[in-house]
């Protein structure tokens, strides 16, 4: 039986053209420190790069 790596799957979700999207890292704490640019660009969801995300796919079979 096929699982989902729960880990995954709560960091990444699936675009409805099959596509991995992913947070922006750094955004939870120390924002005074952070330019309004920067956190104006951290709000936004990024796709992950090609090269990374066969491995990830692997770990969600069912496509969440």
């Amino acid at each position: 039986m096929q699982k989902t790596k729960k880990s995954v799957a709560k960091r990444f979700k699936m675009s409805g053209s099959g596509k991995l999207i992913r947070r922006t890292p750094g955004f939870r704490h120390l924002l005074s420190a952070k330019s309004t640019k920067s956190k104006r660009r951290a709000t936004k969801d990024k796709l992950v790069d090609p090269g990374r995300e066969a491995p990830l796919k692997r770990c969600l079979p069912f496509g969440l």
